[in-house]
């Protein structure tokens, strides 16, 4: 039985590295202010560089026929949302399905890695190359800084594309399991950063899409994001990875969720999400089994 000295150290840790691993319906979260003391100001460290890229919206060309497919902007100008291609739209009954994997570390996770925490996951990416699996991997600028080598790769891989999942992996609204909160005036910022750190490892296939850190966002940071041109991407399949020990659950998850269109969230993070690989070398097969084909976000949300 776990103590609660060690329950109370698990939700620490779970809410300090957990993306996209809470059930669907708390993917959206109110608008409510972080308690005194935890937002994390808008000031040089959540800045972006000299030198930052031009908005989403510039570097995808949108509205010139240019680049992966983007959303048109919601209600008010705001940040259109993207879950899963709907049954309804054109193509949107053929049997495709999106796995999309967060390479997720946060601003403060340094002095982890250099001891020795390992937040990649260089056997997943290789099993993905080796099934011949399309995928949208969502990298925060933080990752991409601690392992630019492996940035590089799979965004230069026609295999992959590399989208945004912030700087700092800091929250974008509260509550958000216990994650730092990132000030409204520093949001911009977080989501420019993030892609100058991975366009400075020199990968190449960068989307302009984003993803919330835990899945939580509300009114305010669609309206923060706006003018970056970013689709905010978020999912209907939970693969519920995060902290897993059961490679077998973690499959039959994914495998009872899946429907055409769908949009699966897994990580990578050996650290946090160790059983991913195995799920995945389980899953692939089955689901081509039941006739799905494998494509990335950009396909699935051009359909």
């Amino acid at each position: 039985m776990m103590t609660a000295t060690a329950a109370a150290t698990a939700v620490a840790v779970l809410g300090s590295v957990l993306a996209g691993c809470g059930a669907p319906e708390r993917t959206r979260t109110e608008a409510v202010a972080p308690p005194a003391g935890s937002t994390i100001p808008a000031d040089e460290s959540s800045a972006p560089p000299a030198g930052a890229v031009p908005s989403a919206t510039a570097e995808a060309g949108q509205g010139q026929g240019q680049g992966p497919p983007t959303m048109a902007p919601g209600p008010a100008g705001t940040t259109p949302v993207f879950e899963r291609r709907a049954e309804h739209a054109p193509g949107g009954a053929d049997k495709v399905v999106a796995l999309t994997f967060d390479a997720d570390m946060t601003a403060d996770q340094g002095p982890r890695a250099a001891a020795g925490e390992q937040f990649d996951n260089p056997p997943l990416i290789a099993l993905l190359r080796r099934l011949k699996v399309p995928s949208t991997v969502f990298m925060t600028g933080r990752w991409a800084r601690e392992y630019p080598s492996q940035a590089r790769a799979i965004g230069n891989d026609p295999l992959f594309e590399v989208a945004n999942h912030s700087y700092s992996h800091y929250a974008f609204s509260s509550p958000c399991y216990g994650l730092p909160t990132v000030a409204e005036s520093a949001m911009r910022g977080e989501v420019e950063r993030a892609f100058t750190e991975i366009r400075r490892t020199g990968a190449r296939n960068v989307v302009p899409y984003f993803r919330f850190p835990g899945g939580c966002y509300d009114d305010v940071s669609l309206k923060a994001l706006a003018s970056t041109g970013v689709t905010a991407v978020q999912w209907d399949v939970v693969s519920g990875d995060a902290f897993a020990t059961d490679a077998g659950a973690v499959a039959e998850q994914v495998l009872d969720g899946v429907r055409p269109g769908s949009l699966v969230v897994m990580h990578c993070t050996r650290s946090a999400a160790p059983v991913t690989e195995d799920a995945v070398r389980r899953v692939v097969p089955e689901l081509r089994r039941r006739g799905y084909r494998f494509v990335k976000v950009s396909e699935l949300m051009r359909g």
